[in-house]
């Protein structure tokens, strides 16, 4: 059977559906694949059952319609496939009792489903330690999710109707199989063309417009630094305005004498901060030397650490992570971080993924190659860090091999993004009695793992020369969102889970996917501590495990927790 005559077949119109709506709305919900809407309605029931991050009605209503869409396409696929091969189908009467039965064991697998949304929400509320929701909301819900599944049909039976026009007046001149595939052929490149060249092309330069107006916009709470030794001031080779809405909020934010003397009880320096801005320089090199020559003026070379930080897509450093080592070091410390993109992570990952890297890459060479030139027992501790897409590209800046010779003295990295080739190879690697969510890698001399527990002191394993930890929450979906959970179990999801991980979270396919999707965009509105939100006495406890501050005792460390988490 051919395609279009098993289209025509999967189109074929539901007798009992005449009584649903009058006129128009009847014949379109006649017009609807019985398969796809049993297989839709399972998909729509799963996606109520809970993931790694809470979801908000708004939230689950557009993953239901989503999880509609995906399992009604699948379920005319399904039906096509069985058409295509000519296998036998069921009676008339059959067919209607058995699409009553399986309509009727649907709607009560998702009402099910929908009675105990909350609760499972809940569950994962009461381990990031929220309130409880009373309600999923089921009607707004379904209203959404109908919408999200009514805009998808509309776009399918375009493209359906693109295929049909090119198909059909194709078959006067060549085979009809043939007219068939060039069809289909012809329909994907046009909706293509048009979702490529039109709406990603137009929304990505809109995007990238709206957020550099963000970028230059002055912030009434951020004053103009009066230290010559941060960038920005007068001093500076780096103007104030050409910093950035996230540069400016860093450098300003830095912590000065007064704040550190006051928490140390006696005279405490201030850390030194170094930005540049995308308008500083309009390449990536010159932005690079910019950045190290900022370092030379400031004299950070002379300090004991020195941090590379790694901006995330709109140049955020976050500053829990920073003044964690910087009050670790008693102020003794110098940062520098470049920015490469005026967009979020996720939409500069997808429009100039290549940026950030050359841009890391090169502000690394720039400062490791002068790093390396200076006498060993003068020149600073020098670490990497980055957070998200920030540790993506902070982790591929520096080349194994142009590092073993006189390697830097370690990273942390946080919230590492699941596209993170070195962090999937080490987590691949890991001792066979270890979680996926909390791997051991091998001796442990060079790379741990921790989350909101303690996990880095490890008996029996020494550090070596360089140290590198991961902080990583079980919860997190930009580490572990899966593409291959479309049709098979995480690792992460086996027993033990991790601490944040709700015992009732279960694996469906093609669902969880599209739920570990959806968990990505709502990663960063979780509680502190949670999700991609990481919390400043888990860096405390991270930082001093990778540069291994001296003088600090167990009651210290906790007073320094609660003054940077605010306790």
């Amino acid at each position: 059977m051919s395609f279009p005559d098993s289209v025509a077949r999967l189109t074929a119109r539901i007798p009992l559906s005449r009584w649903l709506a009058p006129g128009w709305a009847r014949r379109q919900a006649a017009s609807l694949s019985v398969p796809g809407l049993l297989l839709g309605t399972l998909f729509f029931a799963a996606s109520l059952s809970p993931s790694l991050i809470p979801r908000t009605w708004e939230m689950q209503g557009i993953l239901s319609g989503i999880s509609l869409s995906a399992g009604y396409l699948l379920g005319v696929f399904l039906h096509w496939l069985w058409a295509y091969l000519e296998l036998p189908e069921a009676g008339e009467r059959v067919h209607r009792i058995m699409v009553i039965v399986a309509a009727a064991l649907c709607a009560v697998i998702a009402v099910g489903f929908l009675m105990q949304a909350a609760q499972w929400q809940n569950s994962i509320r009461e381990l990031m330690e929220m309130d409880p929701v009373d309600s999923a909301h089921p009607f707004r819900t379904g209203v959404i999710g109908l919408a999200v599944f009514a805009a998808a049909l509309a776009v399918g039976r375009l493209f359906l109707l693109s295929f049909r026009f090119v198909a059909v007046r194709l078959r006067r001149f060549i085979p009809r199989r043939l007219a068939n595939v060039t069809g289909v052929i012809v329909a994907l490149a046009l909706f293509w063309a048009v979702i490529d060249g039109v709406l990603l092309e137009y929304g990505l330069r809109t995007a990238d417009n709206t957020f550099r107006q963000f970028d230059v916009r002055m912030e009434a709470d951020v004053e103009h630094p009066g230290d010559s030794q941060l960038s920005g001031s007068e001093e500076s080779l780096i103007r104030w305005e050409e910093l950035g809405q996230h540069g400016r909020r860093y450098v300003g934010f830095t912590p000065d004498t007064e704040q550190m003397s006051e928490f140390f009880g006696e005279p405490t320096p201030a850390p030194l901060r170094v930005y540049v801005g995308l308008n500083a320089a309009e390449t990536i090199e010159e932005r690079a030397r910019l950045a190290l020559d900022e370092l030379k003026r400031t004299d950070a070379f002379d300090r004991s650490v020195l941090v590379l930080a790694t901006p995330t897509g709109r140049g955020w450093v976050d500053r829990d992570a920073m003044q964690a080592v910087e009050y670790l070091h008693r102020g003794d410390v110098a940062s520098v971080a470049v920015q490469y993109s005026y967009l979020p992570s996720w939409l500069s990952l997808m429009s100039e993924s290549s940026y950030g890297l050359e841009t890391a890459q090169a502000v690394f060479a720039e400062v490791y190659g002068h790093w390396r030139e200076l006498p060993v027992d003068e020149r600073p501790e020098l670490y990497l860090y980055g957070l998200s897409l920030g540790a993506l590209n902070s982790e591929r800046a520096a080349d194994l091999y142009d590092i073993v010779g006189d390697p830097f003295s370690g990273a942390l990295w946080s919230g590492p993004p699941f596209r993170s080739e070195a962090w999937r190879e080490i987590t691949a690697q890991r001792e066979p009695d270890s979680p996926a969510w909390l791997p051991r890698f091998r001796d442990s001399s060079i790379v741990r793992f921790t989350n909101q527990d303690p996990h880095l002191e490890i008996p029996g394993a020494e550090w070596g020369s360089m140290r590198i930890v991961y902080l990583q929450y079980a919860s997190d979906p930009v580490t572990f969102f899966e593409p291959e959970a479309f049709y098979r179990q995480p690792e992460w999801m086996e027993e033990p889970r991790g601490p944040d991980v709700t015992d009732k979270l279960q694996w469906y396919p093609v669902v969880t996917m599209l739920q570990l999707a959806i968990d990505v965009a709502a990663a960063d509105d979780a509680p502190v501590g949670y999700g991609h939100v990481y919390a400043p006495e888990h860096y405390v406890y991270a930082w001093r495990h990778v540069t291994d501050p001296e003088g600090w005792s167990e009651d210290e460390l906790q007073r320094l927790k609660d003054h940077l988490g605010g306790g």
